[in-house]
This record gives C-alpha cells, structure tokens and sequence, in this order.
C-alpha cells in the first residue's frame, strides 16, 4: 500500500501521480487534501507518518511546494524516515542506504513525467542493509 497526502501546493500533482498510479494497479490511499485551499502541511505529513508507522511494509509520498516543510514534519516520526528527492539517482539511493519509506515530493516545477521516473526508482530499489542497517538504526533517536 502507498498512502499519499499533500498540502495544497502539492494537491494538482499529487492529483495526477494518482491517476497514473491508479492506472498501474498501485494500491493507493489518499489522506488529503482534497483542494487546492490552504492547510497546514504538518496535518497530512503526520497522517502518512502514522500509516507507515502502523504498516511497516507500506511506502508513503508526500507533496509540498517545496518538499521542504513535508520533510521535516515527517522525519520527526521515530521509524519513519523521509526522503526529500529530485531526480531518480537521490531516490535510488534514498532506498539502498538509508530504507526510506516515505518520498517528499516538491511540486514546483516537477512534471508528471519527472514524477514517475523518481517513483519508480523509489518503489523498484531495495534496501541494501549490512552496514547500512547499523546507519539506519542510528536514525532513532527517542
């Protein structure tokens, strides 16, 4: 399951990485927002935040202008681990090194073309542990 959620900067994207998702058969769960009229982003960062933290198997996406505020609230969340990526080589790596299970998405300028490539590499790269396990584990801090 990929639980997605953004702001409403993030909403007309997050909109079409939906349908595109859809039409790949992804199992998806919208948690907002719904338009494009101002929230806060912290509210959706800490519903997709929650959800990985239920289902340790399951990705987030999160979407902001920026990917910047996303980030931050969602990496305030111990065993979720946010990775703000702007080309398929940041997302690749995100996986391997550091089990990212939530992609920060920054909806200027990003196309939906340039969005697939990063999700696909995202969802397709596995964690490679070893070394980087002990690295990972590291990240919690309570």
């Amino acid at each position: 399951m990929i639980y997605i959620a953004s702001d409403h900067q993030g909403y007309i994207i997050k909109c079409r990485i939906i349908n595109w998702l859809k039409k790949n058969d992804v199992a998806i769960t919208d948690l907002g927002t719904n338009s494009t009229d101002r929230v806060d982003f912290p509210i959706y960062a800490n519903k997709v935040a929650e959800k990985i933290k239920q289902e340790k198997t399951d990705f987030g996406i999160l979407i902001c202008r920026t990917g910047l505020g996303m980030s931050m609230a969602v990496n305030r969340h111990k065993g979720v681990r946010g990775a703000l990526c702007k080309n398929k080589k940041i997302a690749k790596l995100s996986r391997e090194h550091n089990d990212a299970n939530v992609l920060v998405l920054a909806a200027e300028g990003l196309s939906l073309c340039k969005a697939k490539k990063i999700i696909k590499t995202f969802l397709n790269t596995q964690f490679l542990g070893g070394t980087y396990q002990d690295r990972v584990e590291m990240l919690d801090i309570d």
